[in-house]
C-alpha cells in the first residue's frame, strides 16, 4: 500500500530569501563574475541610449555655435530629434545576447558545484520547486545588483563624456525624467536577462537525483 504523505512543511518566502542571499555570501567570488557581465552589458546599453536623451535635451537650448560643434562631433539630428542608429542597435542586442550566454554558463558551472548542497537540501525534503526558487532568488539579487550598477555607471560616462565636450551647458540641461526611465528599464531589463539565463540550470538542479548529487566529488 502506498504511503501519503501527512503533513508537508513549506519554508515561508522570508526563510528561502535568507538562504539564497547566504547562497550568494558564500560564493561572493563566482557571484561578481557573473553580476560583472551584466554591468558591462548594461552600462553599454545605458551609456548607448543616455547619450542621445542627454543630447535631446540639449539641443534646443544650445546656440549656434554649440549646435555646429555638436554637429561636427558626428552626432546628426533626424528631423530635430536625436536617436540611436539600426548599428547601435545591434551592437546592444549583440551585447546583451552575448551577456545572457555569459550568464548560462555560470550558473551551470554554479549548479556543478553545488551538487552536494542540492543533494543534501533533496535528501532533507526539499521539493524541485524549491530548488528553483532559491536559484531564481540569487539570479534576481545579481540581476538587480548588475543592473543599478551598469545603469549608474553607463549613464554617469555618458554626461561626463558630453560635458568633457560640450561644457557646462550639458549639466544644466541634463534630462533627469528621461534618465531615471533609463535607468528604471536597464535594471528591469538587467533582472530580466538573469532570469532568462538562470532557467535551465535551475531546473537542471531541480532535477538532480539526490543520491547521484551526494556521490559527486566535492
Amino acid at each position: 500500500m502506498a504511503k501519503t504523505i501527512d503533513r508537508q512543511i513549506v519554508l515561508p518566502w522570508r526563510q528561502v530569501i535568507r538562504i539564497s542571499f547566504n547562497a550568494l555570501r558564500a560564493r561572493l567570488f563566482r557571484s561578481m563574475i557573473t553580476t560583472s557581465t551584466l554591468v558591462l552589458a548594461v552600462a553599454f546599453l545605458s551609456y548607448t541610449f543616455a547619450v542621445y536623451a542627454v543630447l535631446e535635451g540639449l539641443w534646443p537650448a544650445a546656440d549656434v555655435a554649440l549646435q555646429d560643434k555638436i554637429l561636427a562631433t558626428g552626432f546628426t539630428p533626424t528631423d530635430g530629434h536625436f536617436g540611436t542608429t539600426a548599428k547601435d542597435r545591434w551592437l546592444v542586442v549583440l551585447s546583451l545576447l552575448v551577456c545572457t550566454v555569459g550568464i548560462i554558463n555560470a550558473q551551470l558551472m554554479a549548479v556543478t558545484e553545488r551538487f552536494r548542497e542540492i543533494g543534501t537540501l533533496k535528501c532533507l525534503g526539499a521539493l524541485d520547486s524549491f530548488v528553483i526558487k532559491l536559484f531564481v532568488l540569487e539570479a534576481a539579487y545579481q540581476g538587480f545588483l548588475g543592473g543599478a550598477a551598469g545603469s549608474v555607471l553607463g549613464v554617469g560616462t555618458a554626461v561626463l563624456t558630453l560635458w568633457a565636450r560640450f561644457g557646462f551647458p550639458v549639466i544644466s540641461h541634463v534630462p533627469a525624467v528621461s534618465l531615471g526611465v533609463l535607468f528604471v528599464k536597464s535594471s528591469a531589463l538587467a533582472v530580466g536577462l538573469s532570469l532568462i539565463g538562470v532557467m535551465y540550470p535551475a531546473w537542471v538542479a531541480a532535477r538532480m537525483q539526490p543520491a547521484i548529487a551526494l556521490r559527486s566529488e566535492p
